[in-house]
């Protein structure tokens, strides 16, 4: 088992109940895989993950879903 760490990132999102009509998880976690190389990512729209090989842009990632919710 390789556990070295290799620069990735993965990517957990959640919405509440009340919420998930005007925003969805899986939007946003699609939105931070994009920046951080992955390919899209799934899940429930009040549950969702994703991943991406390039962890180091984990802020900018962060940065783009509060730019989506604005």
């Amino acid at each position: 088992k390789n556990t070295q760490h290799r620069g990735e990132a993965g990517v957990v999102g959640g919405v509440t109940a009340d919420l998930t009509e005007k925003c969805s998880a899986v939007d946003m976690v699609r939105i931070a895989s994009e920046v951080v190389g992955g390919k899209g990512g799934g899940g429930r729209p009040d549950r969702a993950q994703a991943g991406g090989p390039d962890g180091d842009k984990a802020q900018a990632a962060i940065d783009a879903i509060e730019a989506s919710l604005a």
